[in-house]
């Protein structure tokens, strides 16, 4: 483990190589899991604002629960996610006629509609961060649906905090990400 201010981050971040491949995945991340997506700090907020943004990008059945049950639930470890549609996909997913599934707010946020991206979670993935006490965690995550991202980046030579440099930054800030880029150096040196 690596220690940059108050936060800790597993080894795999450095070692580990990963690019999405929409392609071969189909952006499956979006449908399958056990829940939605981790949402914090004022993010549920950001989600109700957007509805009407993304609403005509949304399918009928994601509209559906918006309507009934909301944009999150509280899941077992109580913590907010966004909803989903019959135990799968995340109410803010559609398909494409491509068969790729995508984000609306994401789609919204790259049309300039909106200045929210995505939840944070969803745009770190295959990070995964973990707030305790005194600090925060960041690990890698590993699930069989991202099997051709990990091929890909170890194809195009891309570690995980390299390519997740954008959402980094974003979450913990440009001077966060360039002590992880001298500590990443330092642990090449010890190879």
């Amino acid at each position: 483990m690596v220690q940059i201010d108050d936060t800790i981050i597993s080894f795999d971040l450095f070692e580990d190589k990963f690019i999405c491949d929409l392609i071969s995945c189909k952006g499956i991340c979006c449908v399958e899991g056990d829940a939605g997506a981790p949402l914090e700090g004022d993010e549920v907020q950001r989600l109700e604002e957007i509805v009407p943004v993304v609403w005509d990008d949304l399918p009928k059945t994601s509209q559906k629960v918006i309507k009934k049950k909301g944009v999150f639930y509280v899941d077992d470890d109580g913590e907010p996610v966004t909803s989903i549609v019959d135990g799968k996909e995340c109410v803010f997913a559609y398909q494409e006629k491509s068969g790729i599934w995508k984000c609306s707010i994401e789609k919204a946020y790259r049309e300039g509609k909106t200045d929210f991206q995505k939840p944070i979670s969803c745009h770190l993935y295959p990070a995964r961060v973990q707030k305790y006490e005194n600090l925060t965690a960041v690990n890698v995550h590993k699930w069989g649906i991202c099997d051709c991202a990990r091929a890909n980046g170890k194809n195009l030579n891309v570690r995980v905090y390299k390519f997740l440099k954008e959402p980094l930054v974003r979450k913990f800030g440009k001077e966060w990400y360039e002590q992880l880029e001298i500590a990443a150096e330092e642990l090449k040196k010890n190879d």
